[in-house]
């Protein structure tokens, strides 16, 4: 329960190929960045993600990182869907699952709460059944009747997020208006590693706090990861918005080219580099 802050490298080295993982955010909004790159710096790979997919999903599947997806979407926001998945998605790179959000949703709490399933409406005649053929349903066991769909648990081995504050013991403070479904990714995972963009002692962190704000509980996260800017190039209301011109040359930009000048051996490099391709463009 003491100080539990590491490095993003330090984080990553806790991660196996072969694992669960679940990466928080939604879309090209308040991603893990920092931890997302270091882990593409490392040789981890075939890997179960978990995520409401960004370019989180988008950089570890042109990387060949990932083996199965669960998802509800995989977006850049602005540009509706996110590239570099779909070029993987269609070259057969991976195998997803995707689900109705309400029953990402449903999975995740089912896991949080240590159980196998959670009956939910969300699903029901659609065809999501069809093209998930493995889900079954169950009945209400009552008066009703009512036949719901049976979402599995989406139970993790790790987890990675970020939020705008956090302590050395693993609480976590959000300031933006959506907590999306960061601490249920902790409290569904085996280990939970938290960037964020600044440490700060407990008293700072509760302090003139609205009770939703306080997203992450000390006893659901293993690691602490100071980290700025840890989200670019997607947003971290109200820290900043999607750098929207950046993203764009990701979106533009062959993988392979955008790798080799954006993924340098730590974040520093990557700084530069942004830094670098700003300057070219006159920013």
């Amino acid at each position: 329960m003491g100080d539990k802050t590491m490095t993003a490298d330090e984080a990553v080295a806790r991660l196996e190929s072969g694992m669960t993982l679940g990466i928080g955010g939604w879309g090209a909004r308040r991603k893990p960045m920092t931890l997302v790159r270091a882990l593409l710096r490392s040789g981890i790979g075939d890997l179960t993600v978990v995520s409401c997919g960004g370019p989180d999903v988008g950089m570890l599947a042109a990387a060949g990182r990932i083996s199965h997806l669960v998802t509800a979407f995989v977006t850049l926001d602005t540009i509706p869907l996110e590239p570099h998945y779909r070029a993987a998605r269609e070259g057969g790179g991976l195998r997803l699952t995707e689900v109705d959000e309400g029953m990402f949703l449903s999975g995740l709490q089912a896991a949080a709460q240590r159980l196998p399933f959670l009956p939910v409406r969300a699903g029901v005649g659609s065809d999501v059944m069809r093209v998930n053929p493995r889900l079954r349903t169950v009945t209400s066991p009552y008066e009703d009747g009512e036949t719901f769909v049976a979402m599995p648990a989406l139970r993790l081995d790790a987890a990675l997020v970020h939020v705008d504050r956090a302590d050395r013991l693993g609480n976590g403070r959000c300031l933006g208006p959506d907590p999306y479904f960061d601490d249920l990714f902790c409290e569904a995972a085996d280990a939970a590693y938290v960037s964020c963009e600044r440490i700060v002692d407990t008293a700072e962190l509760t302090k003139d706090a609205a009770p939703h704000s306080l997203l992450l509980k000390r006893l659901a996260v293993t690691g602490v990861v100071e980290a700025p800017a840890g989200a670019h190039f997607t947003s971290c209301a109200p820290e900043y918005g999607r750098d929207e011109e950046f993203q764009r040359c990701y979106a533009s930009t062959a993988w392979p080219e955008f790798a080799e000048r954006f993924l340098g051996p730590d974040e520093d490099a990557y700084r530069t580099a942004v830094h670098e391709w700003r300057k070219e463009q006159g920013r």
